[in-house]
């Protein structure tokens, strides 16, 4: 196994799912939602982009009034995430743009471009990145598109499945070759929890980690 990258990972996989279960995939908001939403949770925790995504949608009738409005009133409605001076100029260009090019506000025609035409067309707008556009293409759209965020990153690097210099961006699409698409859902979350419960950015609870004989990185504390 350990010369086959994909069955290493699937192994992986599946012992995550033995201990967090596995999750079937469903659409959390809607796509334009979605979108506002990782907007929201750049740089801050659930909660917080959960406060603010809820008051932008109490202040603002609907997404046409928020991209029209003064973008003051935007970055105070969105003030619990953090950022705001810098998050609501994203969110209003993101409407402009998706208004200007497609004429209704509305992301339902990524549904039918190919994948990558559609990361793309996400990815060129400014602040979104490829987690952003993976978390809508696949949260959203139930697409093949597998979101990479820091605990991913982190726990990706030590359990050996992208090489230790392989950037956040380059891990997208490392773990996508990976993993095969019927399992980015539960996977993605499950390598979530696992680095916010167990695999920590500081003092990892390697020992009593039960990837630890799947994990290079842990075995390698247990020499020292």
């Amino acid at each position: 196994m350990d010369n086959d990258p994909a069955a290493r990972a699937l192994a992986i996989h599946h012992r995550l799912v033995e201990l967090y279960g596995d999750h079937p995939a469903r659409p959390h908001l809607d796509p334009l939602e979605e979108l506002v939403s990782t907007i929201l949770s750049q740089n801050t925790n659930d909660l917080n982009r959960d406060r603010a995504f809820e008051r932008l949608r109490r202040r603002f009738p609907n997404w046409e009034a928020v991209r029209d409005a003064p973008v003051e009133a935007v970055e105070e409605a969105i003030r619990p995430a953090g950022l705001s001076r810098i998050k609501a100029p994203r969110i209003q260009a993101a409407l402009r743009r998706i208004s200007t090019e497609r004429g209704v506000l509305s992301l339902d025609f990524l549904a039918e471009l190919p994948l990558q035409e559609a990361r793309s067309w996400l990815t060129a707008m400014e602040g979104i990145g490829p987690k952003t556009a993976a978390i809508v293409l696949l949260f959203a759209f139930g697409r093949p598109a597998f979101p990479v965020d820091t605990h991913i990153h982190r726990v990706s690097k030590r359990l050996g499945l992208i090489p230790p210099n392989a950037s956040r961006e380059r891990a997208h699409l490392l773990l996508e070759q990976l993993l095969p698409p019927e399992v980015y859902y539960t996977a993605h979350l499950n390598l979530i929890r696992h680095g916010r419960e167990t695999c920590h950015p500081r003092r990892p609870a390697c020992a009593h980690c039960p990837l630890l004989d799947l994990c290079p990185y842990g075995q390698g504390q247990e020499d020292r």
